[in-house]
């Protein structure tokens, strides 16, 4: 069954819990389509999770997209979701072109960041389904730390979700933000909240995949390691260096072999070849 937003909602209304990861290329793809997650989501992490970049800011749309059309041939089920980059949402307009190219090349919606009223209606008006981002946002924050951990600042992420929601806003992810907020502002939205770092009581859960996976080395409070592929990759590539270095690899079982015929007419062609140049 193809996921869509009314499914989307439709789990937020009856208690039933979202599952997303973000997926930045085709067999990943495959794999989490296959496992059944509502959502996945090819995300500007891509920055820093996969191309090496220093902070997601650098992404640009060229990336996105590039790993969209990826994701996009593996997925056939899940509800695709993609980042609008940092600087390509500037004004309704300039959103609306962004959008445009991502939902024509495989995006069911788009994401953005911080409190941008003026372009979700924007985008709303014009048939997008566009997903709010408060919280910790790494477009306009410069350290990942918690928000909203005092009243007052709680209180305008609160409001600021509600506006969203008025504005048009399909979803709402929350990130790095207390549990009490987190289940505040989902009690008052009646559209799903996605969190990550945002505690137990959202609509939905978000994690990086490499972080899941176990391939970064970091400890973060807010994910877990759910396979530690990132030794197994390493003990893998360890073993089949020492086996090509040792000659252990490849063995005959790996190689394949001419007909006798054809090898002998090789040799003889290889020998009389050589024969001739030596005269």
């Amino acid at each position: 069954m193809k996921k869509n937003m009314d499914y989307l909602h439709w789990k937020k209304r009856n208690d039933k819990k979202l599952t997303m990861l973000t997926c930045y290329d085709y067999p990943t793809a495959i794999l989490q389509d296959k496992a059944g997650l509502d959502v996945i989501f090819v995300g500007d992490s891509l920055g820093t999770n996969e191309l090496g970049y220093e902070h997601e800011i650098s992404v640009t749309l060229d990336d996105i997209i590039h790993h969209l059309k990826a994701v996009r041939r593996g997925v056939k089920e899940a509800y695709l979701l993609a980042d609008m980059p940092y600087k390509t949402y500037e004004d309704p307009e300039m959103a609306l072109l962004t959008a445009k190219e991502l939902v024509l090349n495989g995006a069911d919606g788009v994401k953005l960041e911080g409190m941008r009223e003026d372009v979700i209606s924007h985008l709303y008006s014009n048939g997008i389904e566009v997903w709010g981002h408060l919280g910790y946002t790494p477009q306009l924050h410069n350290k990942a730390v918690v928000q909203g951990k005092t009243f007052d600042s709680a209180k305008f992420l609160l409001n600021g979700a509600i506006a969203l929601q008025t504005a048009g806003a399909s979803m709402i992810v929350l990130e790095l933000i207390p549990e009490e907020l987190g289940k505040v502002i989902t009690e008052k939205l009646s559209i799903p909240t996605i969190g990550i770092g945002a505690g137990r009581f959202t609509d939905g859960q978000v994690l990086i995949v490499q972080d899941m996976l176990g391939i970064t080395p970091f400890d973060l409070r807010h994910s877990k390691n759910y396979g530690n592929l990132g030794q197994i990759m390493l003990k893998a590539f360890q073993s089949y260096s020492n086996e090509v270095e040792n000659g252990e690899f490849p063995q005959i079982g790996n190689v394949r072999n001419m007909k006798d015929e054809e090898r002998d007419k090789l040799l003889n062609c290889c020998l009389y070849t050589h024969s001739s140049n030596e005269e």
